[in-house]
């Protein structure tokens, strides 16, 4: 069973299902057991074409099959070196089941299919979760939730740092309700930067009781910030309105203009080269982690990275309810919630496409 979104309207969706298909030599079998639902969806919805998201699970057209964080297990195996079981995190289509051309690595293996031979190891690896220090059992939902949005906000502060902020004394945040601007918050606070969240009037309380912003404004306020103070732009919003308008009151103030995410997708932010200020940049993480990776070493990378992340995960029983959702209605509903900005920020979706309660 696979949930189908229309390329070209993703308001537009599909329940299909799908015969077992055979196992090719060096393919496995997984069944998924549960997948995040997060605005990051939507981005990777809205981005498909340019950053082939929707490569990942190839469908016919005009559909796609939208990626999403989760867990699975092999369940059969036509490759001589990878047995069935175990529990690994990686990207899974939200499916009941996914067939992979695998490679062992390490502790797990690698999708080495021809359509995912473009994309970076971060997208194509799947982990044995026994074998991950940041995965923990009482927390696994949150894992799911938020592991993911945490690699991305860890690496846009560890990239920003690693410039000097480029002498923005503050740090804008857009969709500061989402859950990679808080992610992000929670790292600039760390480090002792100064953040600023932009949201929304509805979710003006809930991003303020956060306690992870030094100011918190809603997006009609821009004009009431210091326009001469040195500020940065991390933008997980996408809006054209909202980067139009923080460039134009900041100007040359602005120091940097990162686009991370497009929670806004509505309202599709331009190119940018008339903007005011500097040029929009896309982060694309996977770079991040290639230098750090290299300068560090992946041991300190990876430790550098759990410390941060527990901390987070230990503090998100204050902001986070977890809700879990079955069966592709259900399924269904959630995405459209995302997809519509209806979703409670509070509330952290968790999503399997069979019936029944989860381990």
């Amino acid at each position: 069973m696979e949930f189908e979104v229309n390329r070209q309207d993703y308001r537009d969706t599909r329940t299909v299902d799908s015969s077992p298909a055979k196992l090719a030599p060096g393919q496995i079998r997984l069944a998924v057991e549960r997948f995040a639902l997060t605005a990051n969806n939507v981005t990777y919805a809205v981005a498909g074409d340019m950053l082939d998201y929707w490569g990942f699970f190839p469908t016919e057209a005009p559909w796609g099959r939208i990626p999403a964080m989760g867990l699975g297990s092999v369940v059969e195996s036509a490759h001589p070196d990878i047995e069935t079981g175990g529990r690994f995190f990686g990207f899974y289509p939200m499916s009941t089941e996914v067939v992979i051309t695998a490679e062992p690595k390490g502790d797990a293996f690698t999708d080495v299919g021809v359509h995912r031979a473009n994309h970076a190891a971060v997208y194509t690896d799947f982990s044995d979760v026994a074998a991950d220090i940041m995965f923990r059992d009482d927390r696994v939902d949150e894992f799911l939730l938020l592991r993911g949005l945490f690699m991305t906000s860890f690496l846009a502060d560890d990239y920003l740092g690693d410039h000097g902020f480029y002498d923005a004394s503050q740090t804008l945040v857009t969709s500061a309700s989402s859950k990679t601007s808080i992610c992000l918050a929670a790292c600039l606070a760390r480090r002792g930067h100064r953040s600023v969240g932009l949201t929304s009037a509805r979710n003006r309380a809930f991003v303020e009781g956060l306690g992870l912003y030094d100011e918190v404004i809603v997006y009609e306020e821009i004009d009431q910030l210091d326009p001469k103070a040195a500020s940065g732009l991390v933008d997980m919003a996408g809006s054209d309105t909202v980067r139009s308008g923080v460039h134009a009151h900041f100007g040359e103030a602005l120091r940097f203009s990162l686009t991370v995410g497009v929670t806004h997708w509505e309202d599709p932010a331009s190119g940018g080269t008339e903007l005011p200020g500097p040029s929009p940049k896309f982060f694309f993480a996977p770079a991040q982690i290639a230098k750090r990776s290299q300068e560090w070493g992946a041991a300190e990378l990876t430790r550098r990275i759990a410390a941060a992340w527990h901390e987070l995960l230990n503090d998100t029983d204050r902001w986070l309810t977890v809700v879990h959702r079955f069966g592709p209605q259900e399924t269904a509903a959630v995405y459209h919630d995302l997809l519509e900005g209806r979703s409670d920020p509070s509330m952290g979706f968790v999503a399997s496409m069979l019936g029944g309660a989860l381990r």
